[in-house]
């Protein structure tokens, strides 16, 4: 692989041009009253959340054009001595190239004009949503280390069940981090987010439907924009908490920029006593801790070039919860997590719509589970370590109708893996360590356009090619098509789309005397397992109704190769398995307010779901299976209805009021003894209230589920075994900040 690398490598730094993921372009035309071109027009592009700012002015033909505009939502005003000023909201999708439309209004004609504009929606076919740092920081609970509620809250169809978070029936999910991708094959071994929700500016989620760049992950792709020293001033910021369950969860973060570099860095500190979900109502061996740092620093050389660099390293500890009611548990099992990477980018300009973006990167990923020697049923150890090597360019050239891209992703994977299992429940098994060190690698090329056949019609074209070698080597050829139609006046805008997935499988292997054990005391193999290929359609639409954003959709997903779960007989070792395949479809749902007199915003998620899988376990810890079974069975993660209703409303005296009711249909069930196929629905509600004192200082009080409803969530096997909601939590949270 290493041979592969230097060959790749200087493709990589000759690509020719590209445009990383984390980007879109904002173009426009400004004209007068005569529909005629006014070239020398200042357009000023500036971000809502903080101040970048980018300036242009019009050409000869009223053109302008921004390139490498970080993900997020954004005003362009336009401005001139003889004209009434214009200004537009848009909000920028990574990959996209929206076209704004200005008319130039006499003072007489018209007061200052504003326009509220989702144009980069007609762009893509991808159902996306953004969220801010105001609405991570404003949402109940979603600013601590450990939570993914900025997710779960503003993205239908997910969910946490078994402390591991789902989309749309999945467990794959990609992180791009400043538009890098950073890997992680691992299924089910780690239980922290790849990132602080403090550390993030915008974050846009993806569910389904993606171009050809955004690789394979077909339940969900995350890309972070992080902070960057831009909403700065040579400043820093102290978090302080405290809660319930003797939880604390604080940082220390600080910024600043000038004309040409801008840095962001952060040091963060947590604990808690109720760290993972809890087997019973009761908390008993729950503890959690971490601690990490983050860094992003951008520099331009100049006004072509720009180089970027984006750096974390966290460790996170978790005890694993036990029923206190049960005389044989012993009290020892914990899960040590280490996460880091570093990924830099060199962004190079050459002329509108022309850039290069060259992207190397490097993951570690670790995740230790440890028992106590005499556990009950058994005593298990698990160590697993990855090291990831590997960059990416994506070539992006944006001309007049078209926004095509190409480019090419790699990496190279050493994992190191260790487990050994002895049974304390007087049957005398005991499986034998085994240590091995496999290896693999993925090379992808892709090409994608996005062309704009009217201004109505978009059409959408990719192809991506995969190279796959670890146990086995596979190839995929993965196409994606679709298209965009706005109905004009009403600007409702309908999409379909219809594409392959493939998703690379992790390493994990057995071999030898512990492979003999395991085939001898359960009758169990060990067959390598093969990728993921995924099929998917999906048509939606997106509604603008005065302000107001109404988007649905429907999607179908056949996989083959479905990645899951199992655990090693009733131990807490789990590995990777592939069922036969899978079918999960379902309708969702979103709806988003504008500010409502400049006081209270809302929004509204919903989700109607079926994901069902069918055969046998084909890949990884297999069992005998003569007669596949007939039909579909629910896959554990199966849940019908998931829905989320909040808002944020500004009260006088520098107060605000936030909240999310959480309403689910209840889980599949796999418990023979308990009625129905699927658990006891639940509603939970989360309350924030926050307060600033003058410009530096702020405090907000938070309670996660208020009612303290104790429901059992989740009966299938997984990790720590049954789960059950969360009791309810109460922290302060106070932040200050100040100059240095």
């Amino acid at each position: 692989m290493r041979r592969l690398l230097l060959l790749v490598f200087p493709f990589l730094l000759l690509a020719g041009a590209a445009l990383a993921t984390l980007f879109g372009t904002v173009r426009g035309i400004v004209h007068d009253p005569q529909h005629r071109p006014v070239s020398g027009i200042q357009v000023v592009l500036k971000a809502i959340a903080s101040e970048f700012t980018l300036n242009a002015r019009t050409d000869d033909a009223g053109q302008f054009h921004f390139d490498a505009v970080p993900l997020g939502e954004y005003t362009v005003a336009i401005s001139d001595a003889n004209f009434v000023s214009n200004q537009q909201n848009v909000a920028v999708l990574s990959g996209t190239a929206p076209i704004l439309h200005f008319e130039l209004r006499l003072p007489a004609q018209s007061e200052t004009v504003i326009v509220s504009a989702d144009a980069a929606q007609t762009e893509t076919v991808t159902p996306t949503s953004l969220v801010d740092r105001l609405q991570i920081q404003e949402t109940p609970g979603a600013a601590r280390t450990n939570s993914l509620a900025m997710i779960t809250d503003y993205v239908p169809g997910s969910y946490l069940t078994h402390d591991q978070l789902h989309v749309r029936g999945g467990h794959q999910v990609s992180w791009l981090i400043d538009g890098v991708s950073i890997p992680n094959t691992n299924i089910a071994s780690n239980l922290g987010p790849q990132i602080d929700p403090r550390d993030i500016d915008t974050l846009e989620t993806q569910r389904g439907s993606y171009s050809a760049d955004y690789g394979d992950r077909t339940y969900g792709v995350f890309n972070v924009a992080p902070r960057t020293g831009f909403e700065r001033n040579n400043e820093a910021e102290l978090v302080l908490s405290a809660g319930n369950f003797y939880q604390t969860d604080d940082q220390l973060n600080f910024g600043g920029h000038t004309s040409r570099f801008a840095y962001y860095a952060s040091l963060s500190g947590n604990r808690t006593n109720l760290g993972l979900e809890t087997p019973t109502s009761a908390v008993a061996h729950d503890a959690a801790n971490g601690f990490g740092g983050f860094t992003s620093l951008i520099f331009n050389l100049d006004p072509q070039d720009q180089l970027r660099l984006i750096a974390q390293a966290r460790r996170d500890f978790y005890q694993v919860p036990i029923d206190p009611g049960n005389p044989t548990t012993i009290l020892g099992d914990g899960n040590r997590e280490n996460d880091s990477f570093a990924a830099f980018s060199w962004v190079r300009t050459f002329t509108p719509g022309l850039m290069l973006t060259v992207s190397p990167f490097f993951h570690y990923n670790g995740a230790n589970y440890h028992s106590a020697p005499n556990d009950i049923p058994s005593a298990a150890t698990q160590d697993r370590s990855s090291k990831y090597e590997g960059g990416q360019a994506n070539v992006s050239w944006i001309k007049v109708r078209s926004n095509a891209r190409l480019g090419i992703y790699t990496f190279a994977q050493q994992d190191d893996q260790f487990f050994h299992v002895i049974y304390n429940d007087g049957s005398g098994t005991v499986i034998p360590p085994l240590a091995q060190s496999p290896t693999g690698s993925l090379i992808a090329a892709f090409v994608e356009d996005q062309f704009k056949l009217t201004s109505w019609l978009t059409l959408n074209a990719g192809l991506r090619q995969t190279h796959f070698s670890g146990a086995l080597a596979e190839n995929a050829t993965s196409p994606r098509a679709g298209a965009s139609v706005r109905i004009p006046k009403l600007n409702w805008v309908f999409r379909g789309f219809y594409g392959h997935f493939y998703q690379a499988p992790p390493l994990d292997s057995l071999s030898g005397p512990a492979l003999s054990a395991i085939q001898n005391q359960q009758q169990l193999n060990f067959v390598p397992l093969p990728g993921e290929r995924d099929e998917e359609h999906q048509f939606g639409v997106t509604i603008p109704i005065k302000g107001w954003i109404l988007d649905a959709d429907n999607f179908l997903t056949r996989a083959t190769n479905f990645f899951d779960h199992n655990s090693l007989n009733s131990s807490n070792v789990f590995f990777p398995v592939d069922v036969q395949g899978a079918r999960i479809n379902g309708w969702e749902l979103t709806l988003r307010s504008p500010r409502i007199r400049n006081r209270a915003q809302f929004y509204l998620t919903y989700s109607n779901q079926l994901a069902l899988g069918r055969g046998c376990i084909v890949g990884g810890l297999v069992g005998a299976c003569p007669v596949p079974p007939p039909g579909y069975f629910f896959l554990d993660h199966d849940q019908r209805d998931t829905l989320h209703f909040g808002g944020q409303y500004t009260l006088p005296w520098r107060a605000y009021f936030s909240t999310d009711v959480y309403y689910a249909s209840g889980f599949s069930n796999s418990n023979p003894t308990i009625a129905g196929d699927h658990l006891q629905p639940h509603t939970t509600l989360d309350l924030s209230l926050g307060k600033s004192f003058g410009e530096r200082f702020s405090a907000n009080l938070q309670a996660i589920n208020v009612a303290n409803r104790r429901m059992l969530l989740d009966n299938s096997f997984t990790f720590g075994g049954t789960h059950f909601l969360n009791p309810r939590e109460i922290f302060v949270q106070l932040r200050y900040r100040f100059h240095y």
